[in-house]
């Protein structure tokens, strides 16, 4: 169990540092969104790309924080049913849905969206949009980010199965300032 406990801190650490690296793509997805509106409306001057390159970086925000926000117990949570359960009910509801549910389904999801990369790759595909970008590098998100919520409910499992076990302190599975 102590070795399986290192893989959870280990995925732990590194959707820590994704989702902390990647949270800055925000700031440059508005600075590029007021460089494009200041260029197109000051020196009208525009183009898709600047548009493009905003979507890609949001996307790039939205899929790849989901393993960072489960990781900090901030995802969408029944709280109002699972505060009045104890922590062992709890810990075995976060077990089963993270077998049950969870890793089907981003397990799922990363699997099926791998052949639209690899298409997009061999093609090389590019939008439809006149001056508009490749599109594998986007397509490329999903399967990257469904792996690490995967991961990350890896880690959840095991830490749950940890704190059942005696191994884990309970205070792990709290939110920041909140009670979970």
């Amino acid at each position: 169990m102590k070795k399986l406990l290192r893989l959870a801190r280990t995925i732990d650490r590194v959707n820590e540092l994704i989702g902390r690296s990647v949270s800055w793509l925000g700031l440059a997805a508005v600075v590029i969104c007021a460089a494009a509106a200041t260029a197109r409306y000051a020196l009208n001057i525009g183009s898709n790309a600047w548009l493009e390159i905003q979507w890609y970086l949001n996307a790039a925000v939205w899929l790849l924080v989901a393993g960072y926000t489960l990781k900090r117990h901030e995802h969408v949570n029944i709280d109002v049913l699972a505060g009045r359960l104890s922590p062992r009910v709890q810990a075995w509801i976060h077990i089963l849905g993270g077998i049950f549910m969870l890793l089907p389904a981003t397990l799922s999801i990363a699997w099926y969206s791998w052949p639209s990369l690899v298409n997009s790759y061999d093609i090389q595909e590019y939008s439809s949009d006149p001056g508009g970008l490749i599109r594998w590098p986007v397509r490329l998100l999903i399967p990257l980010a469904f792996g690490l919520l995967a991961l990350q409910g890896v880690s959840e499992i095991i830490k749950r199965a940890g704190f059942l076990r005696g191994l884990v302190p309970e205070s792990e599975f709290e939110k920041k300032g909140h009670a979970a």
